[in-house]
C-alpha cells in the first residue's frame, strides 16, 4: 500500500491530478462514463453469467458469448481510464481507503476469474446449450459476484 500512497501523491499534485480536482466538469463526466461502464460491464457479462449459471435455457450459449463478451470489455475500456481521472481528482484520501483498497483487490480477482474463464472455456461454450459444467456454472455465479461487489464498494467509497 506504501507504493499506492506514493503513486497516489505524486498523481494528485501532477497536472493531470490538478486538472481532474480542479475542472468543474472533469469528475462529473468521468463519473457518469465510469457509469455506463459499470453498465455495460455488468449488463453484458452479468447476462452471460446469469445463462451459463442456468438461466434463460432457451437461449443459445454462443452467441451471447460472442456479443456480450465484446460489450463487457468495451464497458471495462470506459471504466478503467474513467476511474483514473475519478482517482486523481481525490488519489491521497483514496490511497488511504480500506473500501477502495479492497474494490482494487476484488477488481484484480474478477480480472483473473475472467481471465481463467475464458481460457478455460472458450471453445467448449458451443456446446453448451442445454447446460454448462457445474464448476463453469459455479465460475459465472462467482463472476457475477464479484462484478457487483466491485459496483457496490465503487458506490461505498463515497460514504467511508
Amino acid at each position: 500500500m506504501e507504493s499506492l500512497a506514493a503513486f497516489a501523491g505524486t498523481l494528485e499534485v501532477s497536472p493531470f491530478g490538478v486538472w481532474a480536482s480542479g475542472s468543474s466538469m472533469a469528475y462529473p463526466v468521468a463519473n457518469l462514463v465510469h457509469l455506463l461502464g459499470l453498465v455495460m460491464l455488468v449488463g453484458g457479462i452479468g447476462l452471460l453469467d446469469l445463462r451459463l449459471a442456468g438461466l434463460f435455457r432457451a437461449v443459445p450459449v454462443e452467441p451471447l458469448w460472442r456479443y456480450l463478451t465484446p460489450v463487457g470489455i468495451a464497458g471495462l475500456g470506459l471504466m478503467a481510464p474513467s476511474g483514473l481521472v475519478m482517482f486523481a481528482a481525490d488519489a491521497v484520501s483514496l490511497a488511504g481507503s480500506e473500501t477502495f483498497g479492497r474494490k482494487l483487490i476484488i477488481i484484480a480477482l474478477a480480472l483473473t476469474n475472467a481471465l481463467a474463464y475464458r481460457l478455460a472455456w472458450r471453445r467448449k461454450v458451443a456446446d453448451w446449450d442445454a447446460s454448462a459444467p457445474p464448476v463453469a456454472r459455479a465460475l459465472a455465479l462467482t463472476s457475477l459476484l464479484l462484478w457487483l461487489t466491485v459496483a457496490a464498494l465503487g458506490r461505498l467509497i463515497a460514504y467511508t
